[in-house]
């Protein structure tokens, strides 16, 4: 058994912004699971506050002259321990984790965060006195990215590991924020915190962390190279030994259609025919046109360039020319949300678009469409294309990060439905990131839709997978059981 700190700015279901919640909310427990004496270690965020029934207080202390508690709690639904970070001038505030009602990023995140970062050293290194210390400390994305700088300059400090989410979020603040914040000189160079003139959070983690992980085997590849490095992959590719991806895994209870309370109709690997229940389902509620027979497209997305918004735009003519329907449920890019709901409006009954988010709606998607596209031009993991494989809702993606790692794209259209099980293909693969290819493939997903034998085999390929966070645990075992052997 290991004492792990699991370090992280968000967790579900306490908060939630994005993918690094889901995985703070779910490797932690399945750690647990696993005999390891885990702790979960977040802000106590306004949202955190509201959603926690019980806590107690451990600690108290200062950090820049403001005073800091630590509370104890459980996450919701599991025992694993949480300390939460209560620093009310900080944290205990409306709008988001990292921006205010109006998006627009907290003035004082490097405060913030160096305050989270310096309590997190001290609860590794059992300084605040609650008779536990860290064997080893896990840190994700850049709001932690100073606890390994720090913990560096103990005489025998734990283990870190340090897990990239989104490269393309950095942490970056001005050489005067560094010296605002007292940080130690030593930190302070090319090979630590200096990055172009600059003070980076992320390249604490990075150049400091005794391993650095992402969450594919694709996109640790991919950061190294300059279309998707960010001016980092120098010192990722100077690190590759230490470097590795390991694929996200998903809450395999929460997202089960033979569970799900959110969907139509419950269905699974031996009543696959009651899926379609839930697509006439979904058509009759949002006036699409019922037709069991046509293809239904399906996109729960943030709607922003990096999912392939451009192209998919680009696309819709010609897909409205296919047996097909689109639903598209999503926030992002104004211009992208106007552009959408203009389609919608050019053809009434073949595409819905849900501009929000809406939980239930996301799962009923997910249990209603046939194909799932996620055209993304990079995706460090991707979690719906996993969601997708459980719903048996054939993915169509691009070859990159997390999708490269889970789709499987047999590109033939004469395969039997014996040789689509022995290849395991499951789903369908973009040679370019093109509108035209978009169309190709998701025109021979069309080819397979219409011979049942096949399109069958594929959705049990798709179900067969298995994405757990067991899984996943398994394989960040084995990663602290080398760093700390």
């Amino acid at each position: 058994m290991s004492k792990i700190l699991y370090i992280s700015s968000e967790a579900f279901p306490l908060i939630k912004t994005g993918g690094l919640a889901d995985v703070a909310g779910s490797l932690p427990p399945a750690l647990l699971k696993k005999q390891q004496d885990v702790r979960l270690f977040i802000p106590a965020y306004r949202g955190v506050l509201e959603n926690i029934k019980s806590h107690k207080l451990v600690a108290s202390t200062r950090y820049y002259n403001l005073p800091v508690s630590i509370i104890e709690t459980r996450l919701p639904g599991t025992m694993l321990p949480v300390w939460l970070l209560h620093c009310p001038a900080l944290f205990d505030r409306p709008g988001g984790p990292y921006s205010d009602e109006h998006g627009n990023a907290w003035h004082d995140n490097a405060l913030r965060f160096s305050v989270f970062c310096h309590a997190a050293v001290d609860l590794a290194l059992d300084a605040l006195g609650l008779d536990w210390q860290a064997e080893l400390v896990h840190c994700n994305d850049w709001q932690s990215g100073l606890v390994p700088a720090l913990l560096s300059l103990q005489a025998e400090p734990p283990k870190t590991v340090f897990t990239i989410h989104n490269l393309a979020y950095q942490g970056i603040f001005s050489h005067q924020t560094f010296v605002d914040l007292h940080l130690p000189n030593q930190l302070w160079h090319i090979d630590g915190v200096e990055f172009y003139g600059q003070f980076s959070f992320i390249k604490g983690g990075l150049a400091y962390a005794d391993k650095i992980t992402t969450v594919s085997p694709s996109y640790a590849s991919e950061i190294c190279t300059d279309e998707h490095g960010y001016g980092l992959q120098g010192l990722l590719t100077h690190r590759s030994d230490d470097l590795s991806g390991i694929l996200n895994g998903i809450d395999d209870k929460y997202w089960n259609p033979g569970t799900d309370n959110h969907i139509y109709h419950k269905y699974n690997r031996r009543s696959l025919e009651k899926k379609s229940l839930n697509k006439i389902s979904l058509q009759k509620q949002y006036k699409l046109e019922v037709d069991e027979n046509v293809a239904l497209i399906g996109m729960v997305s943030r709607l922003v360039e990096q999912k392939g918004l451009e192209i998919i735009l680009q696309s819709i003519p010609q897909l409205m020319e296919l047996p097909v329907q689109i639903f598209i449920l999503g926030t992002g890019d104004t211009h992208y949300e106007i552009q959408l709901a203009e389609w919608a409006e050019k053809f009434p009954g073949r595409i819905n678009v849900a501009i929000g988010y809406n939980e239930q709606l996301a799962h009923r998607i997910e249990a209603a469409s046939d194909i799932y596209m996620m055209p993304s031009r990079f995706e460090p993991c991707g979690l719906n294309q996993l969601y997708s494989l459980r719903y048996a809702t054939l993915p169509v993606v691009t070859p990159v990060g997390g999708l490269a790692d889970s789709i499987s794209d047999s590109d033939d259209i004469t395969a039997t439905a014996d040789e689509l099980k022995l290849l395991q293909t499951n789903g369908f693969v973009l040679k370019e990131h093109t509108a035209e290819e978009l169309v190709s493939s998701i025109e021979r997903a069309l080819v397979f839709f219409k011979a049942k034998d096949k399109w069958r085999q594929l959705q049990i390929n798709a179900m067969s997978c298995d994405h757990s966070w067991q899984v996943s645990a398994d394989h960040y075992l084995k990663l602290y059981k080398d760093l700390l052997e």
